[in-house]
């Protein structure tokens, strides 16, 4: 594959992009993602004021299992990849449960029944856009309002990120890993 469609833009940046990539990335350089969207720089203060990787009402791990498998679902291999990169250890993720964010169904065994539950409620949301009776009371037995809020946010923040990621074409990060095989 070649080059993204948007080029990203390149150092050196202006003094508040550059405020804004180190607020994100604390220190790292800035992923390619952010720096094809500093293109339009309102969106990419919109989007960096809507992230959702701040201390929320879910644990890492819950969070970052319903950002794996929603990229997933969304072939947005860019995008999954990094957080796998980033997240996966803090995560405490083992390397079947990576391959499983990507090609299981949401009842495989390596997953706890709170986080089938969380790959069926992401799943849903990809195929239907909405999440039927019987899973939404089997959610709210083990999460509650400001959690369920949370996850559905995600999923669809994640969607937007794909899509992004996806129409630009976006090439992996060196730092991270391709979808398991």
């Amino acid at each position: 594959m070649s080059a993204s469609r948007i080029a990203p833009l390149d150092p050196p940046y202006s003094t508040d992009l550059q405020t804004a990539f180190d607020t994100v990335m604390r220190g790292a350089p800035p992923l390619t993602l952010f720096r094809c969207v500093a293109r339009n720089p309102r969106m990419l203060q919109r989007m960096m004021a809507g992230g959702l990787l701040d201390r929320g009402t879910l644990d890492v791990r819950q969070r970052e299992l319903m950002i794996l498998r929603t990229t997933a679902r969304c072939g947005a291999e860019y995008e999954w990849g990094v957080h796998v990169a980033v997240y996966a250890d803090k995560a405490g993720w083992q390397a079947d449960e990576i391959a499983a964010s990507v090609h299981s169904d949401a009842a495989a065994a390596c997953w706890s029944p709170q986080e089938q539950l969380l790959l069926a409620l992401a799943d849903a949301l990809h195929e239907r856009s909405t999440v039927d009776d019987e899973l939404w009371q089997a959610l709210s037995a083990h999460f509650d309002d400001a959690q369920l809020i949370e996850l559905i946010m995600l999923a669809g923040l994640y969607h937007a990120v794909s899509f992004m990621a996806n129409a630009l074409r976006l090439l992996r990060e060196g730092f991270a890993p391709a979808f398991p095989v």
